[in-house]
């Protein structure tokens, strides 16, 4: 559990004129402009003045009892895939630098600016979200705050929100996920990364990856943090997590796929967690779901993603095919070997696996696996395409299990002080966010020692 300032915490300290939103934007912006900090490959643009502006004007509003929403004046960063009115959505990459600027507020930043959050900048990201390793070749890469002079990888794509995060640029994010875009960020930074179910929260004004897989979610340091602003995006208010108490709660462990090739140290932190939360009272079963054996099969051809991202950059990839990163290129390109009945077989293949995965998760509460097998790799051990393309996989596998399935995740925080940061993820069935909340809240809560 953390002890830095949960979006509460923060809430209420503003509310008691214990802080101003002004205060929290400054020290902020040193953050970011500190010339030893990751500022520089963390903001693909921020704009100092604008936001100044901004928590100037939650102040007044406040000082009036006219604040739009108890979070109004608490500093966010939002991934370089959303659309803010008058800024250029690059999506991380140099492709879309010359596009014209936004004319309106993507759904999710509109949603946050009526709330009266500060959008304290743009973050970077893994070209057009198409990796789960956060590199960026064009914008800089920034590194994970665990060894950090060995230049470990943030994790991605939404790399630059969790660092905005964990180093004290923003108190939360907005980021991403299609296939753990969130959550495995969340995991190799020691902060909570959430995965609604995709049709809760509007795609409208973000760059698309795979509208069949994409969800828009937070980062956070934990999960109220997660459970607070995911209400916010899907207008719809939070859950009740007053009950925190996992006595009586049943979870399943899969045995298929999931628990594959972990390091020592995943291993190790997720045995533990099993029997902190055992201990707790909860009920713990190692089931069997074949059909998770299935998806490297069904994804042989690249699968939705690269038929869908494909079907979005046809288009650029004519005139600006050079100018991509070459390895998401690669990715993209899977895309234009796929015929139309490949894809239809695609759903169909998809459609099957979401009945029978969630016939034999029924009777649980949720689920729970490792959200990444391993720990964060070093940058400098990925520039052969042969180690980035395996790393990749690997990190993608686990969370991308339940983008498949159509539901929501969560990871947490899965590592005591002083170890290599890991995450304990919490999956449910599409629809039942408010479940997976009340279950992830009570396991943060024996999970996660204070750091």
């Amino acid at each position: 559990m953390t002890t830095a300032p949960t979006l509460a915490k923060l809430s209420t300290d503003l509310a008691a004129g214990r802080t101003s939103s002004r205060s929290l934007l400054e020290a902020c912006l040193a953050r970011i402009e500190d010339p030893a900090g990751e500022g520089r490959t963390t903001f693909l643009h921020f704009d100092r003045e604008a936001a100044l502006a901004q928590a100037d004007a939650m102040d007044l509003l406040r000082s009036s009892g006219a604040a739009p929403s108890p979070y109004a004046g608490i500093p966010i960063s939002i991934k370089d895939l959303f659309d803010i009115a008058g800024q250029v959505t690059r999506a991380g990459s140099t492709v879309l630098a010359n596009r014209a600027p936004a004319s309106e507020d993507a759904v999710s930043v509109a949603r946050l600016r009526r709330a009266g959050f500060v959008l304290i900048g743009r973050t970077n990201m893994s070209e057009f979200a198409f990796s789960g390793l956060g590199l960026n070749p064009h914008y800089g890469t920034p590194r994970n705050p665990w060894e950090r002079a060995a230049g470990r990888i943030p994790g991605g794509s939404s790399s630059g929100a969790a660092i905005s995060v964990v180093d004290g640029m923003a108190h939360a994010a907005i980021g991403t996920d299609t296939g753990g875009s969130c959550r495995i960020p969340a995991a190799f930074t020691g902060l909570v990364g959430y995965k609604p179910t995709a049709r809760r929260v509007a795609q409208t004004g973000a760059v698309p990856l795979s509208p069949s897989l994409d969800s828009i979610g937070p980062i956070g340091h934990s999960v109220d943090c997660c459970a607070a602003l995911d209400a916010l995006l899907a207008n719809e208010t939070p859950p009740d997590l007053t009950d925190r108490s996992l006595s009586g709660q049943r979870f399943a462990v899969p045995r298929t796929f999931v628990l594959d090739d972990m390091d020592r140290d995943v291993a190790g932190h997720f045995e533990r967690s099993l029997s902190r939360i055992s201990a707790a009272g909860a009920r713990i079963e190692e089931i069997d779901i074949p059909e998770l054996a299935d998806i490297p099969s069904i994804n042989a051809k690249g699968g939705l993603a690269a038929a869908e991202s494909f079907t979005w950059h046809r288009g650029l990839l004519e005139a600006h095919a050079a100018e991509y990163d070459p390895r998401v290129l690669t990715r993209i390109q899977r895309g234009a070997t796929q015929s139309a009945v490949d894809y239809l077989v695609l759903l169909a293949a998809r459609r099957s696996y979401i009945a029978a995965v969630e016939k034999r998760i029924e009777r649980f509460d949720a689920l729970l696996m490792p959200t990444v097998p391993i720990v964060p790799p070093r940058i400098a051990d990925l520039e052969t395409d042969e180690a980035f393309f395996k790393v990749n996989g690997l990190v993608l596998r686990n969370p991308a299990v339940v983008n498949l399935l159509d539901g929501c995740a969560i990871s947490i925080p899965n590592h005591d002080s002083g170890e290599p940061p890991t995450g304990l993820m919490l999956a449910c069935r599409g629809g039942l966010d408010r479940q997976l909340f009340r279950c992830a809240a009570a396991a943060e809560g024996v999970v996660c020692e204070r750091r």
